[in-house]
């Protein structure tokens, strides 16, 4: 259990059976009454943000959290099936616990898969992904990286902006977290 004197940005806490994660808190001692602690929580199941105020002293449980480290195999349909890397163990996760993660998924990648009393809610990807151009418009001579940019598909179906130079084949590293092109790579 948590008291709210342990709260801090980050700390993953259970309410209503439901993992939450602390965004935002305030503690707040009014004049009159007694002191509360004001917070803006994040459901890691969902990903709805919520308001809720403890008073000073509540307790709150400790969620039944798990992180493995999993590769990502194959996608069929709207589910993604992974590997646990120590066990060698199959998991298969549908996309609505990928947050948007499916974007950058590319099959050998490793990743960090989150489990709350055993199911699997939520994924973390390595900052940085490196993914091959399937499809963009062809470059001119003359296009420089301080140019434009154009729409590029990559191999995992995401479009991104990319520098007027990149070619079809070329691969890129991508920047997970905001979703941009960082560099073009080469590959061995």
């Amino acid at each position: 259990m948590y008291s709210t004197s342990e709260f801090r940005r980050g700390l993953k806490i259970e309410l209503d059976g439901e993992p939450y994660i602390i965004v935002e808190f305030q503690h707040v001692k009014p004049g009159k009454g007694g002191a509360f602690v004001r917070t803006k929580l994040k459901s890691l199941v969902s990903g709805n943000v919520i308001d809720r105020t403890f008073r000073s002293g509540d307790k709150v449980g400790k969620p039944d959290l798990e992180e493995k480290e999993m590769q990502f195999l194959y996608r069929e349909g709207d589910e993604f099936h992974f590997m646990d890397s120590s066990t060698y163990e199959q998991q298969f996760i549908g996309r609505e616990h990928l947050q948007g993660a499916d974007a950058f998924l590319r099959e050998n990648v490793d990743v960090t898969v989150l489990f709350h009393n055993g199911k699997p809610i939520g994924l973390d990807l390595p900052n940085f992904v490196e993914l091959t151009v399937v499809k963009t418009d062809p470059g001119i001579k003359g296009d420089t990286a301080s140019g434009g940019t154009k729409p590029a598909e990559l191999e995992t179906g995401t479009t991104i902006q990319v520098p007027l130079f990149i070619q079809p084949g070329d691969c890129l590293r991508i920047d997970t977290r905001t979703g941009q092109y960082v560099e073009r790579v080469k590959r061995d």
